[in-house]
């Protein structure tokens, strides 16, 4: 037997805060780093809610701004207009307010500021930011999506409707605060499809070659909790709900903490470009893709499902590790399945004739990220895509 080896890092997420009525601390961390002029970013639909006035109350007298232009996908023109209103009010910190759009529209902006560019052309990542400035991101989740616990982003090049990112550690909101109260007006259909993009950072996590012991054991207990507290956190209220709610928040959490080890794989490549494309949330991307791409690699890595089997209550035998690696991809698929979800890339719109253009876009995506063992071939991605369709 092998010795263990790798490198663990962390990223300079500094707090998370967890529970209900916790956006009540909001004001204490943003004085606790100095924050003056805070701008809350957010979308339109959370613009018109009343929870807005509970997290603009939580601010106090250091609000210098609101924007709640920030469009799905993260949109490059609106989050031009971010930092345009950013600059107008010397805003020194962003409290980002609402799912990935806000959050990650949040990070690109503070990249611009602290002197980086947005991603353009055909780059998967833009260049890190110069300098050792710092800008201040505190992130409010009312998704399930996590992009709050990672120092990457995406952005949808209007143009070509393609997704490309930025990178840089300082991009790490300091501070999360996970509060089940500000998320019982997010659509269900919203809430069950983060969910199953928290699912989906569990599962690539685990069976990445970039995996590692940490990572492994948040990405079991992700699961287990997803596959406990999901359903019934749309199904009870009151104290109840927000007891379910919260696990599926911490759920969130551990599906993505390692996230910038372990990375991801072909499932969230897929999303990166289907998403932008034809306008699909994430989550629905994962519930299309996540089961088909997890039988592909349960043919090249089936010995690292033994976290996802732990997680689903799958027996795993790791000198014969396929069967249940498989098996694994079926609990997924009957786990996504138990939702009002689309399940087929038809359901959404995606053109049959497009599936070889996006197999070569992804293809770029899953290189850069290495997380797969071996060179993974157009034609074993276009028949995935065909078997999703």
């Amino acid at each position: 037997m092998q010795p263990l080896t790798g490198e663990y890092n962390f990223t300079r997420l500094e707090t998370v805060v967890y529970g209900p009525d916790k956006l009540n601390t909001l004001s204490h961390h943003l004085k606790r780093r100095g924050a003056s002029r805070v701008m809350v970013v957010t979308t339109r639909t959370l613009g018109r809610s009343k929870l807005l006035d509970r997290v603009k109350a939580a601010i106090g007298d250091t609000l210098a701004g609101v924007f709640t232009e920030t469009a799905q996908h993260a949109q490059s023109r609106t989050i031009e207009a971010l930092i345009e209103n950013a600059r107008r009010v010397k805003a020194d910190a962003f409290v980002s307010f609402g799912g990935g759009t806000p959050i990650d529209s949040a990070k690109v902006a503070a990249m611009v500021l602290l002197g980086g560019r947005m991603p353009r052309g055909m780059e998967l990542y833009a260049q890190a930011a110069d300098g050792e400035r710092d800008f201040l991101h505190i992130a409010i989740p009312t998704t399930l999506s996590a992009a709050e616990f990672t120092p990457f982003a995406g952005a949808t090049d209007e143009k070509t409707r393609e997704k490309h990112g930025v990178g840089d550690p300082r991009l790490q909101p300091r501070v999360v605060i996970l509060d089940p109260t500000v998320t019982t007006e997010t659509p269900a259909w919203l809430w069950v499809g983060t969910g199953m993009r928290a699912l989906d950072h569990a599962v690539e996590g685990a069976y990445s070659r970039r995996q590692n012991p940490v990572s492994n054991a948040l990405a079991a207990r992700a699961i287990a909790l997803l596959v406990a507290h999901l359903k019934p956190s749309l199904s009870t209220s009151g104290e109840d709900e927000m007891y379910h709610r919260g696990q599926c928040q911490i759920a969130a959490w551990l599906s993505i903490f390692g996230g910038t080890n372990t990375r991801f794989g072909i499932s969230h490549a897929l999303g990166h470009q289907i998403g932008p494309m034809w306008d699909v949330p994430h989550g629905f991307t994962s519930c299309i893709t996540l089961a088909h791409v997890m039988r592909f690699m349960a043919d090249i890595a089936p010995g690292r499902f033994g976290p996802i089997a732990e997680g689903f209550g799958v027996r795993f035998d790791a000198d014969n590790p396929r069967p249940g690696a498989l098996e694994c991809a079926e609990r997924a698929a009957r786990f996504i399945a138990g939702f009002e979800v689309p399940t087929r890339l038809r359901d959404v719109g995606v053109p049959e004739g497009e599936l070889a253009r996006i197999a070569n876009t992804v293809l770029g995506e899953i290189r850069v990220a290495q997380t797969v063992d071996r060179e993974v071939k157009h034609e074993e991605l276009l028949a995935l895509l065909k078997a999703a369709y």
